[in-house]
């Protein structure tokens, strides 16, 4: 359960950037596609807890709303103790986000429309 709300957590903050975190603790390979389908199965399987997760996501979302400095330095925090805690995945990690920079930097164009969208969903 503290797993799927640091998870939570981390989408919500991150949007995109978070696909990579979530690739490192899923399957090999496994989609964005298949991570928020697995996700979403969970939530059937636990109505209670998503809803509790949902309902702590939400509260987080407007503690970072009023103090995003203090958030942006939890979550780095966060990330640096991650990154001590599990540093083999911490380096595929990095590695994976910078591909995504110099992907960008080729095409800014299709990851302006992807945070887009990416954004888009969340706020559903």
């Amino acid at each position: 359960m503290r797993q799927l709300f640091i998870l939570l957590t981390l989408i919500a903050a991150l949007g995109a950037s978070a696909g990579a975190l979530l690739a490192a603790d899923g399957a090999p390979g496994e989609s964005r596609a298949e991570r928020r389908a697995r996700l979403e199965q969970w939530c059937k399987d636990n109505p209670e807890k998503c809803r509790e997760a949902k309902a702590k996501l939400g509260q987080w979302r407007e503690q970072c709303k009023a103090e995003p400095e203090k958030c942006r330095a939890e979550m780095q925090a966060g990330a640096q103790q991650w990154c001590k805690d599990n540093p083999e995945k911490c380096r595929e990690l990095k590695a994976k986000a910078e591909q995504r920079r110099e992907e960008c930097r080729a095409d800014p164009e299709k990851c302006r429309a992807e945070r887009e969208a990416l954004r888009e969903r969340s706020n559903k």
